[in-house]
């Protein structure tokens, strides 16, 4: 398990209902802080925030279901299951209420939670994500583009093959999602490539992105959310983001009934907890004193 430097993490696995065991890390005490990572990455995506976060409340890292070191059963990987996945597990560690912040899956996911059983979560952030409502934007090659990956990820047997026998497919994905400036080792992009190159997870992967482009895509862009966000939100991206550019942050504030703050982070791209960790915890720390209140 990859180590956190300035803070020590318990690592546990967590069972379901449905007999999935969910891996999750922990670490610090006072309010419980929920912190869900998106792909190709899982907790460890967190580890640049985690010591500063830890110092003020109990952080609770969580491999999705599919991802790192969590259980991989077949299944379509739905964004609203993981909802689901996610709501079961605060029951399961014994958390009625949480502050709650996701990056690019994991953000999504963390908003259809926030919708799906909002009297279980105070705040709600969402870091280099689409949300539930997102403006229009007219197809062309600079909006497309960057997406092209998604394809053969989601073209089964490819996908699933590009991830067991190709890992520098996930190491340039990185590299390319990120600022021209942001330094990555070989041993950090390894850490996740490597944990795809097993045979469950490479499927679960495959089977994220044929759900979102042939079902949950197409159900965005015509609209279909009617639900409300009603605790604080705040939703932040990088300003050089190829995949979730600042001009998919508009909108969220119709939908939003108790404020939203937006933060555009420059000098970053699409991973912003590990590319510009200070700025994420300045914009976290006013969102999460809303919960105080």
């Amino acid at each position: 398990m990859p180590a956190v430097p300035g803070v020590a993490v318990d690592h546990r696995a967590v069972h379901l209902p449905d007999g999935t065991a969910f891996h999750v890390a922990e670490a610090g005490s006072g309010p419980p802080l929920v912190l869900l990572h998106g792909w190709p990455q899982h907790w460890w995506a967190w580890r640049k925030v985690l010591p500063a976060l830890a110092g003020t409340h109990r952080v609770v890292c969580p491999d999705l279901r599919g991802l790192g070191w969590s259980d991989a059963p077949p299944g379509d990987y739905a964004k609203e299951a993981w909802a689901a996945d996610v709501v079961a597990l605060l029951d399961a560690l014994g958390l009625e209420r949480v502050d709650l912040a996701g990056h690019d899956w994991g953000g999504l996911v963390a908003l259809l939670v926030a919708l799906r059983a909002p009297g279980r979560v105070r705040t709600v952030a969402a870091l280099s994500t689409v949300h539930p409502w997102p403006p229009p934007r007219a197809p062309s090659p600079r909006t497309v583009l960057p997406l092209a990956y998604q394809l053969p990820l989601a073209t089964p047997p490819a996908g699933e093959l590009l991830l067991r026998r190709l890992p520098a497919f996930v190491r340039e994905l990185i590299r390319r999602g990120s600022h021209r400036d942001a330094r990555w080792s070989d041993a950090e992009l390894d850490a996740y490539a490597d944990v795809l190159r097993d045979p469950a997870r490479a499927r679960a992967s495959s089977a994220v992105y044929r759900t979102f482009l042939t079902r949950e895509l197409p159900a965005l862009a015509a609209g279909r959310e009617r639900r409300r966000l009603a605790m604080p939100v705040l939703v932040a991206t990088g300003a050089a983001d190829p995949v979730v550019g600042p001009g998919l942050l508009a909108g969220l504030h119709r939908h939003a009934d108790a404020g939203v703050r937006t933060a555009v982070i420059p000098r970053a791209g699409h991973f912003l907890p590990e590319e510009q960790p200070e700025a994420v915890l300045a914009a976290l720390a006013p969102h999460l004193r809303a919960s105080a209140a």
